[in-house]
């Protein structure tokens, strides 16, 4: 299977009307945040493939269709409640959104062990590391809370389909994997936890410029491929008798 990976900035190879010629072989698209949803909107129009989002710490003008805010008594802004989802999945501009959800998509195989196909699962978790009270930051604490919920529905994958999740999406790195150490830029700790407790095939991050293309954006984290998909990068995910692949093309 492969996916298109975008994060961050809009890719003017991604944004083209070219998109189909250079993507057209993809199987499914993944965004990992601070991505306007008219981008989000172009790629899924233009290759009519599942498309998974998450939002980061920016371009939140989408995200109180998602989730249900109250004020923040410690500064200006909104803050996300416990009961979040006011839509279900499905957004405005055609992504399904995976923000603490655990998504089984049927339509996208998997062949297991056992060379029997089994549904594409993905989870997800929206936002940054808390650095101002903004929307959509989280202390590694608040995250955690939020992993923990979706702890049923990663068993449930486990017991039904041998794996807890292929792909972990989310917009901050894990902590000490390609993150920073300014305020806005560490990763979760929480995240290395996921990692080591259900080792997803991959974990799918942005949040992390890449201006110097020798900056590492692959580090193999226990099981896990940890990829930074800053502006765009293709993964391979295949079954589960073989290795994966990724490329920048």
């Amino acid at each position: 299977m492969k996916i298109l990976c975008v994060s961050d900035q809009i890719d003017p190879l991604v944004y083209s009307n070219k998109i189909k010629e250079r993507f057209g072989n993809v199987d499914a698209v993944l965004c990992a945040g601070d991505l306007p949803s008219d981008y989000i909107d172009f790629i899924v129009s233009s290759l009519n493939k599942p498309t998974y989002f998450i939002f980061g710490n920016h371009n939140l003008s989408e995200f109180g269709y998602y989730h249900k805010l109250k004020t923040n008594n410690r500064g200006p802004h909104p803050t996300l409640q416990e009961e979040h989802s006011i839509f279900d999945m499905k957004g405005s501009f055609g992504g399904t959104y995976v923000g603490f959800k655990v998504i089984r998509d049927k339509h996208l195989k998997i062949k297991d062990k056992n060379a029997k196909e089994t549904p594409f699962l993905v989870a997800g978790a929206s936002g940054s590391i808390r650095y101002n009270n903004g929307l959509n930051q989280y202390t590694d604490f608040k995250m955690k809370l939020h992993l923990i919920k979706m702890i049923p529905g990663l068993l449930y994958n486990k017991l039904r389909y041998g794996r807890y999740c292929d792909i972990f999406l989310t917009h901050a790195s894990p902590r000490h994997i390609h993150d920073k150490e300014d305020p806005c830029h560490k990763g979760f700790e929480c995240f290395n936890w996921f990692i080591r407790k259900f080792q997803p095939k991959y974990l799918v991050h942005g949040h992390i410029h890449l201006y110097d293309m020798n900056t590492p954006r692959i580090t193999v984290s226990h099981k896990t491929t940890v990829i930074n998909a800053y502006s765009y990068v293709i993964i391979e995910l295949n079954d589960e008798n073989k290795n994966g692949e990724t490329a920048n093309e």
